[in-house]
């Protein structure tokens, strides 16, 4: 096991340096001058000309991909250009409120997802799975800005259940924090819901034809049995993929639902980013969010292992 981990971990160093690459060379593949694009039509030529010493445009690509490199391995993404604040103290002011969206709605998610599958391929072409599959459609279907909208017009506006917008961080009050997460993390979480659905259904229903289950079912176990201890671990390899992807997907790709909702995440930081060509702070989101994929493929990788021995040789 900890030699397939090991292997794991090397072949993610090329992937790492080749993102990290790609991520340096954005500002040179910006069309046009970048500083001169920072600076707007309102820039003098000595603004563009501090921001091109503040980017390191005045130095050759190769210099300047070295010092970057150097002061990425220590840490360091560097300063915004706007706020002049370091962008990894950006990022990890943000990491709460997504981290937290991000987690709560993968809760909801593969709470509600895999039970729903497990029933609608125990029950398979019956009214139960035709209902389910009609509600993981919706879910899929609905795009996201639409389905916030109408949670937050059921839940916040006519009703009043829960806040409308914003965040409250945790350390002043555990069900403040709820309150303002649930909405949000509902809305995310019915649509990977939806997935999570459908690909449980479609993995039990292919482990419930083998001739394993045939021959439990003809050994007397309970339906509950066959359903959990034998079918359940088989099917659950492709649903983890789903999952793990799932889970990177949402720490780095709530801009839509926390521009809705007013969630001070890293979604809200990548747009205000890209509207300011922040290159700085969009680099390091970039860079980070990379890392959090490959490390939860590894995580994936490893389960994948424990759940089926044969992969690890």
């Amino acid at each position: 096991m900890q030699g397939y981990i090991l292997k794991r971990l090397l072949a993610s160093i090329p992937v790492l340096a080749f993102v990290a690459l790609f991520t340096f060379s954005l500002l040179y593949l910006t069309p046009g001058d970048p500083a001169a694009v920072i600076g707007g039509a309102d820039a003098t030529p000595e603004d563009i000309a501090d921001i091109r010493e503040k980017l390191g445009l005045n130095e050759t690509f190769h210099v300047r991909l070295w010092k970057w490199s150097s002061t990425v391995v220590r840490g360091d993404l560097g300063d915004s250009i706007f706020s002049n604040h370091s962008v990894t103290s950006l990022i990890v002011d943000r990491v709460q409120p997504t981290l937290s969206l991000a987690i709560l709605s993968l809760m909801i998610a593969v709470g509600l997802g895999i039970p729903m599958g497990i029933l609608a391929a125990w029950k398979a072409h019956t009214w139960i799975d035709h209902t389910v599959m009609l509600i993981a459609a919706l879910g899929i279907a609905m795009p996201s800005f639409a389905l916030a909208f109408l949670v937050m017009w059921i839940f916040g506006l006519k009703f009043r259940m829960f806040p409308v917008a914003g965040f409250v961080p945790i350390t002043d009050g555990f069900f403040d924090y709820l309150k303002f997460l649930a909405m949000p993390a509902f809305t995310v979480g019915l649509s990977f819901m939806a997935l999570i659905t459908r690909m449980t259904r479609a993995s039990m229903l292919e482990v419930l034809r083998e001739d394993y289950i045939r021959t439990a079912r003809a050994k007397g176990l309970g339906e509950r049995v066959v359903l959990y201890r034998h079918a359940l671990k088989n099917a659950m390899l492709p649903v983890l993929t789903i999952i793990g992807l799932g889970l990177a997907a949402l720490v780095t790709g709530l801009v839509v639902v926390e521009t809705v909702f007013g969630v001070p995440g890293l979604g809200r930081l990548v747009a205000d980013s890209i509207s300011r060509r922040d290159y700085p702070v969009i680099q390091g989101v970039i860079l980070t969010a990379s890392v959090v994929y490959i490390f939860v493929n590894l995580l994936v990788d490893c389960l994948y292992a424990y759940l089926d021995p044969r992969i690890r040789y």
